[in-house]
Order: C-alpha cells, then structure tokens, then sequence
C-alpha cells in the first residue's frame, strides 16, 4: 500500500526539480526518514503506548512516514502548481511515455543485474551472500550521491535545451562529469582508509569481514566509473535521449557482466571477487559509451 503515496510523491518530487527546486524534496525526504526511525523503534519493539508489532511494525511504519511525505511535498510546492491547467493531452502523455518507460528500463537492466549478482554469491555461501550485502549497501551510498548530480544534470541540460544554448549545455554536461568524478576520486579513498572501520559497522564475523574488506577494494576501484554512467544517463535524459542509453544499459549488463560473472566466479573459480570484477568492467564500459554518446550527440545538435 506504500507504493500508492510512494508514487505520489515522486511526481511532485521530479516536478519540483524540474523546476530546479531540488531543496524541497530533499528535506522531505530527510523528515521522513527521522520520522520513519522514530515510527519503527515504536511499532517494532512497542514502545511510546505501542504494542510490539515485529517486522510488521517496520511497514506500518514505511506506510506512514511516506503517506507524511506526500502532505509534505504538497505543502512545499503548492505555490508552484498556481496557473495550472489540469487537463490530459494524450500527446503529452504519449511524449512522457516515450522518454519515461526507457528511463525505468535503465534501472530495472541496472538494478536487476545487481540483484542477479546477488543471487549467485548466495549460491557460493552465507558469508558470501552477507559480504556481498555490505559491499552493496556502502556503494549504494555514494551512488546516490552521483545519481544527485546525474538529476542536477539533466535539469540544467534540459534547461539549456529549452534556451536552445548549446554552449551551455556543453558546459552543464561535462561540469557535471567533472564534478561526479573529483567526489567519486574522494569516496574511493575514503572507502579504502576507512573500510576496517566500516565492515565493523555492521558485523564482527571474521569470515564476512575479510570477503568484504576485498569486495570494498574492488568497489573503491570502480568508484569513478559507477559516478560518471550515473551522470552520463542524467546527462542523455536531459537530451531527451533515453532509447539508446536503455539498451546499453541492457547490454552491459546482461548481456556483458552476468555472463562474464559466473565464468569468473563459477568456472574460473574467482568466486565473489569475480562477480564484482565483472560488474565493475560493466560500469566501465557504460560510462564511456554514455559519455561518447553525449559528446556525439552534443557536436550534432542545431539549434
């Protein structure tokens, strides 16, 4: 049921930074995660004049804190929406289709594959499988990070579109790139000084822990390169180009790094580390095609 105010928000969110007002979604966002941790020491253990609800109390809480989020973002926004029509354009709808359904297709190929990854450290073990959590769970961190500037560079590459200024959009585009890889080059370093540190955050399992002081090297290798493919997309959104970086997408990932994965992990007998090394190969290889693709398309636009 969550999913229903999940949606809701996302589309006052993703209007909100249309219009290049990326501060209000954050802070909702902020709210409803201090709210969504005060809700689940609640519901899940019964605290406050709450019965202990277990893991059902963790949804309770889920469906709340993002039923909040939607009041909220409607409070934020409410002078934007001012001036409105509220009528449906099937050529609008038809137009929004296009670019969004492969825009989710990139995400699905991406974190399907990821998830595919996944499933086979379950099939080497346990501790495999937890390793490959950890790892997942810190890169996912820094991901979203550069997922920011991938949205910031989409808005100000659309924008730039819309002005019909290309020398702009040049310098939005490649500012971007440049930004996302000085702040992947600084969290690649982080993770490799403070990775000891890190692991011990989230299990004192001497097995575990020593997969994945390895997986984190290996993440901290493709730091740069999972940076500049998520910036590489927003930046090809931006250009309303959404089709072609889809199937890239797919490419290097299903049809590249899960095959490659099992060979290096199954038959070469690399295990996890081999896993990893294929999904690396595969950001790799989708940062350069999209940063290619945007430099092509950049010296072919007219305006």
């Amino acid at each position: 049921m969550s999913l229903i105010p999940l949606m809701i928000f996302q589309t006052f969110r993703q209007f909100s930074e249309g219009q290049s007002n990326t501060l209000s979604p954050m802070i909702v966002s902020v709210l409803a995660n201090v709210l969504n941790i005060l809700l689940n020491y609640a519901f899940i253990y019964g605290h406050w004049g709450f019965s202990g609800m277990g893991l059902n109390g963790a949804g309770y809480a889920t469906l709340v804190s993002r039923c909040v989020m939607v009041i909220l973002m409607v409070v934020f926004t409410r002078d934007m929406w001012y001036g409105l029509s509220g009528h449906f354009d099937l050529k609008v709808i038809k137009r929004l289709l296009r670019i969004g359904v492969p825009s989710g297709l990139q995400y699905v190929f991406e974190i399907g594959a990821f998830s595919m990854a996944g499933v086979m450290a379950g099939w080497i073990s346990a501790a495999a499988l937890a390793a490959h959590q950890i790892a997942l769970n810190m890169v996912a961190v820094t991901y979203m990070a550069a997922s920011g500037l991938g949205a910031a560079a989409a808005i100000r590459i659309g924008n730039q579109m819309g002005k019909k200024d290309l020398k702009n959009l040049k310098l939005a585009g490649f500012s971007c790139l440049a930004l996302v890889a000085v702040f992947m080059f600084l969290t690649a370093i982080f993770i490799i000084t403070a990775r000891h540190w890190l692991i011990q955050l989230y299990i004192d399992n001497e097995a575990v822990q020593k997969i994945a002081l390895g997986l984190l090297l290996i993440a901290a290798g493709f730091q740069i390169s999972d940076g500049l493919q998520a910036v590489g997309l927003g930046i090809l959104r931006g250009l309303t180009d959404v089709k072609v970086p889809a199937f890239v997408t797919f490419f290097v990932y299903w049809i590249c790094a899960i095959p490659s994965s099992y060979l290096l992990a199954f038959h070469f007998e690399m295990g996890l580390s081999g896993i990893w090394y294929a999904l690396s190969g595969a950001l790799t290889l989708a940062a350069l095609l999209h940063i290619f693709r945007f430099i092509y398309l950049a010296n072919r636009i007219q305006f």
